[in-house]
């Protein structure tokens, strides 16, 4: 009689300890965080006839994000939201670069509710030093097959990307193939030259970028929000090739909602 106990207690603990390990993994399938990238064309949108500052606003209110994760360095995000409360514009060298932010982002906190987290990794003596690199290269004769390679394959790119007769096409901006033709100059660049530009090298900045997005992926774990990262274009495909690799998120396609806007 007591081994039949204890063997049914054994059974009790067993079941208790499964039925805990199933819920939680429920739990945990239904509270993923939904991510989705969103490439920008920074001055682009102020001139282009399609993906333009409206079109822009269209999406991000199609999206509705609970956190936007942004293309602005930390250390600059403070006087730039604190510009936009006092003045309803932007002032802050970096961030009025980007009317992605200054025309879109920051006028859409009136209409909707979303948190803004700056996560660029980019700094300006990063930034004055990576110029000031180029520069040396590319006068430098020594090093005169490097540049013409460098230059080669942006030409390349640049052609691809023409041939397709989708240049600015948002559809076209949010594809693998995109992120493919972009790829044609830019492992080029990072090949030639990310050690030698240190912090401001295409891997290394975007490691720098990617840092600053994972501690927010990871601060809203498991929160069931929607997080919308918004970058430059050209950064898609490396942050796409990095979130592919998290089991703890739902990546999204951004063509539904493209779809939902036409």
């Amino acid at each position: 009689m007591n081994s039949i106990y204890k063997f049914l207690c054994f059974l009790l603990i067993a079941g208790l300890i499964l039925s805990c390990d199933t819920s939680n993994k429920t739990n945990s399938q239904k509270n993923k965080n939904e991510v989705l990238v969103l490439g920008t064309i920074h001055s682009g949108h102020r001139t282009d006839s399609i993906y333009n500052i409206s079109y822009l606003k269209r999406l991000i209110k199609q999206i509705k994000p609970d956190y936007i994760l942004a293309e602005i360095p930390p250390d600059r995000f403070e006087e730039a939201a604190l510009g936009f409360i006092k003045n309803d514009s932007i002032s802050e060298p970096r961030v009025m670069r980007f009317p992605e932010y200054t025309d879109v982002v920051f006028p859409l906190t009136k209409e909707m509710e979303f948190e803004i987290i700056p996560t660029a990794g980019w700094t300006k003596p990063m930034a004055d030093e990576r110029s000031q690199k180029l520069r040396a290269i590319r006068k430098d004769s020594t090093r005169a097959k490097d540049w013409k390679t460098y230059l080669a394959a942006n030409k390349q790119s640049d052609d691809v990307y023409k041939a397709t007769g989708k240049v600015n096409d948002p559809y076209f901006i949010h594809t693998n193939t995109y992120d493919s033709i972009q790829d044609i100059s830019l492992q080029v660049y990072n090949r030639l030259f990310n050690v030698e530009l240190g912090l401001g090298g295409w891997d290394n900045i975007n490691i720098a970028h990617y840092w600053n997005i994972e501690k927010a992926l990871e601060k809203h774990r498991y929160q069931g929000k929607r997080m919308l990262i918004i970058y430059g274009a050209g950064h898609k495909g490396w942050f796409l090739r990095e979130l592919r690799k998290r089991d703890d998120i739902n990546l999204l396609e951004m063509k539904p909602f493209l779809e939902a806007i036409r």
